[in-house]
């Protein structure tokens, strides 16, 4: 099987290995010329996850149409911000009706618009029907080094989902099917929010608590956001829902928690980004969470915490207090009530 990985951060970078792993040609797109240049001639990302070299099966390429030619699998590992631009430029070269893979987690914050919704749009509506969104607790350079690891494919085309379940569930890279899209997207997208949170908490040096507290009271809103939005719940205690939630929350090389523990210690948002080579997409995606929960007025107390702390410049132990200060109430009747209208 030939696949595209369109965008050479470090995501598509290790899809690419774990594709070439498990016997297919593989070719990676980035539109800096100099950069795949530089891949092909050292056989690793000089940018990303440089530690791991590429296997020969997998070609480098800044041009687009070549990257399609001939691919059956098409997957998209780009920022959500610049989705929507490159699928325009990739449209004229697709190849007729190709399983599309989204492999990001984030929402178009002008449109509100899940990555699945941008496809469709921009290449053809039947192409919403193929879509395979791929999601789960799974940090890039854990899978490059082939750590043991868990995530979901989800469709509402089980053809096409089981494809990509085979494609690429491949020794300790396991695939499990969803016919819940839009839960599976709209928790990739929400868990972000709350990563930044659990950082803010440890950069203020809480502890275990705090962040255990946090976890269980950002899958709350997530579930509401979600429910609220078509999903099935219990696609909120899976892979994409808690498991994501509670890696991004805790784990080490979250993009998201570090930049909520920079934001924690005190540090200004426009320095933390300034210095990182690889998107947060929670910075972003929180408007977008924000813009939601206020369209089906969805009670997120600490999605509404977080935007102010990124955008108001509220103090980070201001918005805590803030939550703890909150009415009392039940744990659940909300929560019922909001999943079942």
């Amino acid at each position: 099987m030939r696949i595209a990985v369109v965008g050479a951060g470090s995501w598509g970078t290790a899809l690419s290995v774990l594709a070439a792993r498990a016997g297919h040609e593989v070719s990676l797109w980035t539109r800096d010329a100099s950069h795949a240049l530089d891949i092909n001639r050292e056989r690793r990302n000089t940018r990303h996850l440089v530690a791991h070299p590429l296997p020969v099966t997998i070609s480098v390429t800044a041009d687009l149409e070549e990257a399609l030619d001939k691919a059956t699998i098409i997957v998209l590992a780009l920022p959500s911000h610049a989705t929507r631009e490159v699928v325009r430029l990739l449209s004229p070269a697709l190849p007729s009706m190709p399983i599309v893979v989204g492999a990001t987690k984030g929402i178009e914050v002008d449109s509100l618009k899940r990555i699945s919704e941008i496809v469709a749009e921009e290449l053809l509506p039947a192409c919403y029907e193929g879509f395979v969104a791929l999601s789960g607790p799974s940090f890039a350079e854990e899978v490059a080094a082939d750590q043991p690891t868990a995530v979901v494919a989800a469709s509402l085309n089980a053809e096409a989902c089981e494809a990509v379940q085979r494609a690429f569930s491949y020794g300790n890279f396991r695939i499990y099917t969803n016919t819940d899209l839009a839960g599976v997207e709209l928790c990739g997208a929400a868990k972000n929010t709350f990563a930044l949170a659990a950082g803010m908490c440890a950069g203020l040096g809480l502890g275990s608590n705090s962040v255990a507290a946090l976890i269980t009271r950002g899958l709350a809103e997530m579930t509401r956001l979600a429910v609220g939005y078509g999903a099935q719940a219990e696609t909120l205690m899976g892979l994409a829902g808690l498991g994501d939630l509670v890696l991004t929350c805790t784990g080490r090389l979250s993009r998201n928690r570090h930049v909520g523990e920079e934001l924690g210690r005190g540090k200004r948002l426009d320095d933390v980004l300034g210095a990182m080579n690889e998107v947060a997409e929670g910075v972003r995606t929180t408007v977008a969470i924000s813009k939601l929960a206020a369209e089906k007025k969805i009670d997120m107390p600490i999605t509404e915490e977080v935007f102010r702390v990124l955008y108001e410049n509220k103090p980070v132990a201001d918005a805590i207090g803030e939550l703890m200060k909150r009415p009392l109430k039940e744990e659940f009747a909300a929560e019922a009530r909001n999943a079942n209208p």
